[in-house]
């Protein structure tokens, strides 16, 4: 499974969310690709104020404020 973090430099509640995927990979097994929004602006037009934002395929799970319990129990059914 491939969970992608959109998130942006210098924000504090997507350096929480990514520590929630760091915690979660320890209990199940997926890969994680963070990308930058600011390096593309398609991304940041969509994100701008909304990251950081997890998805899993093509599917949004996750936006901020990320809740770790919620996401744990969403990437658990989908694993």
């Amino acid at each position: 499974m491939r969970v992608t973090l959109y998130t942006r430099e210098n924000c504090g509640l997507c350096e929480q969310a990514e520590d929630a995927l760091r915690r979660a990979r320890k209990l199940i097994h997926f890969e994680t690709e963070v990308v930058y929004i600011e390096d593309d602006p398609a991304l940041c037009s969509r994100y701008q104020d909304r990251v950081p934002v997890i998805v899993v395929g093509d599917e949004e799970v996750a936006s901020a404020p990320v809740e770790e319990a919620r996401l744990l129990a969403v990437l658990s059914s989908l694993a």
